[in-house]
């Protein structure tokens, strides 16, 4: 008899996550994420009826997490750099929890948001970018960042300087997501230069 817990299917999603990030989506075969997790691959189709469905269920959890999250830090009334500081923190978080559905997402996403199954992730793409554009802007307005600042390119920097740490970041390092991004923060926000007195 296969068991078909809770425990037991997250288990699956995480070895088909791992698969996954390393493999890319169209080379993992329902085989390979298996054979990963030690099983028959028809007995995986207990669990799950495709590979399209684990996919669509560790992007979707990813990202309705994150955007409960990112909703909350956005409906918290923050000034523009407090509220910079709490997005960058809690994507941090969310590598933490999420490192391979992160990975996942930046290889895959262009690919796959001419999937119908998987138009969630244009939409969220457009969210994202007009959540971190407007507190941008809402900063330079404000004058707590440089008028000058180009915004679009700024957000495309912190963007990607953000989560592309992904690719290296090990859930139990050294230094904890808030750690990393107090550093990071302070890169973005002071510099690594010291300023002439």
């Amino acid at each position: 008899m296969v068991s078909r817990s809770p425990q037991r299917r997250e288990e699956l999603l995480a070895t088909a996550g791992e698969v996954f990030a390393a493999q890319g989506y169209d080379a993992t075969t329902v085989r390979k994420i298996a054979d990963a997790a030690g099983m028959l691959a028809g007995s995986l189709y207990y669990h799950f009826d495709s590979k399209e469905s684990m996919l669509d269920e560790i992007l979707s959890t990813f990202l309705n997490e994150l955007w409960a999250r990112y909703d909350a830090v956005l409906a918290a009334g923050l000034g523009p750099r407090e509220t910079l500081e709490a997005l960058v923190t809690e994507s941090f978080r969310e590598i933490d929890q999420h490192r391979d559905a992160v990975a996942i997402y930046q290889r895959e996403s262009k690919h796959l948001a001419d999937h119908p199954r998987f138009g969630y992730l244009a939409e969220s793409q457009r969210k994202f970018e007009k959540a971190w554009l407007g507190t941008l802007e809402r900063g330079v307005a404000a004058g707590t960042f440089r008028a000058d600042l180009d915004v679009r390119l700024t957000y495309r920097f912190v963007r990607d300087t953000v989560w592309v740490a992904a690719s290296w970041y090990r859930p139990g390092g050294h230094h904890s997501p808030e750690e990393i991004a107090h550093q990071y923060l302070s890169m973005v926000l002071e510099g690594i230069a010291v300023r002439p007195q």
